[in-house]
């Protein structure tokens, strides 16, 4: 992977990056595959003694199953090529990748479309983390869905308590009760002769985002769009909501919209969130809140059935390795994802060619709008 448009000057922290890559390799119902790797980030340009310079950055992240995939994914001509794969998996893009690339071998279309993709997102996420710290913006998520089964939250959520109780759940959610049923669900898709997949839905939430980021005058820069392209963009993933999302076509405007409070002390402050952060295509200083919903793996265990692309005759399709529920590894990388829309929404707001010029063009934008009466919401 590589980031482009980072200042220089920016410190990186190898370890925090590595850190990610092993949240992301985590999580209850993942397959055998993720004790095989153990991610690491190698970079290859733009850093220099532990910094930016301001040049693009080169991200690698090694495939340690690769070599078992050598010869079946050879770069040069060999002297046998292993037999096609010619049984699409429903839900997946082998068929009409096959028809896209007028092949009769789905292997290239498994194998690139394939979620490793995401342990280089996830890296490219947690460096740019590193960036929006500066601008008092952090990141973080939890699952909220998992088969069926909803975590129960109060209605005052402090979202930083909530992250910290995923990170110590198997399947990532902050609700104990809610966490033992989506793991005994897990658990009952393991089973032989039910073995199956789950899907789930993951909240991402963003705090600190400074008002305006984004843009109600074009089309194609409104942040709620790109966050919404870039989790759309997920393996998996086939719909994302904006705080209260497709709940706002049910109530009344008089219950959706965000009431506006001044106080002294306090600034301006609102009775609820259910902009999720985002009016107008623009932060307006409140978390942002975006959901995702993934759903179930299309690499099922007992599969489905499907037609061979050359015999054209009624088979099973193709089985080769899988999760049983990838949810808690999608959350995390929608993290990162979410990481990277900002990070460029905040380099177009503030631009800059150094960490300090970034840092300055930050803080006089924050104290203009301080003193306009915004306070920082920081929880």
């Amino acid at each position: 992977m590589i980031l482009e448009g980072l200042p220089a000057n920016l410190p990186i922290d190898f370890e925090e990056v590595n850190r990610h890559l092993k949240r992301r390799q985590g999580g209850y119902g993942r397959g055998a595959r993720q004790q095989i790797e153990s991610d690491r980030i190698e970079i290859l340009s733009g850093v220099r003694f532990g910094r930016t310079m301001g040049g693009p950055v080169t991200l690698l992240v090694r495939n340690r199953d690769f070599e078992n995939w050598r010869d079946r994914m050879s770069v040069e001509p060999v002297a046998e090529e292993t037999p096609p794969i010619t049984q699409p998996r429903p839900g997946h893009a082998d068929f009409p990748g096959m028809l896209k690339y007028h092949s009769n071998d789905l292997r290239p279309i498994l194998e690139r479309s394939s979620a490793r993709n995401t342990a280089a997102l996830v890296a490219g996420g947690a460096i740019c983390r590193h960036l929006l710290q500066h601008a008092g913006i952090e990141i973080m998520s939890h699952v909220v869905m998992i088969g069926g089964v909803w975590a129960r939250f109060e209605q005052e959520v402090n979202y930083r308590e909530l992250a910290e109780r995923a990170e110590q759940s198997p399947v990532r959610c902050a609700d104990p009760e809610a966490e033992a049923r989506m793991i005994a669900a897990i658990d009952r898709c393991m089973q032989e002769g039910t073995r199956d997949t789950l899907g789930g839905v993951f909240e991402v939430v963003a705090l600190g985002c400074p008002p305006g980021l984004g843009s109600f005058v074009h089309w194609d820069r409104k942040l709620d769009a790109r966050l919404a392209a870039a989790l759309m963009s997920i393996q998996a993933i086939k719909g994302v909501e904006v705080g209260l999302g497709f709940g706002v076509a049910e109530i009344p405007g008089s219950r959706v919209h965000d009431e506006l409070f001044f106080g002294v002390g306090e600034g301006f402050t609102r009775g609820t969130n259910n902009a999720g952060g985002i009016e107008g295509g623009m932060t307006n200083g409140e978390p942002v809140v975006v959901r995702a919903a993934m759903k179930p793996l299309s690499t099922l265990p007992t599969p489905l059935s499907t037609v061979d692309m050359v015999t054209r005759q009624a088979v099973k399709a193709h089985f080769e390795r899988s999760d049983v529920c990838a949810v808690p590894a999608a959350a995390v990388v929608g993290e990162a994802m979410v990481a990277l829309t900002l990070t460029g929404a905040v380099l177009e707001k503030f631009g800059g060619d150094s960490l300090e010029e970034f840092r300055r063009n930050v803080e006089a934008y924050m104290a203009e709008v301080r003193e306009r009466g915004f306070l920082r919401k920081t929880g």
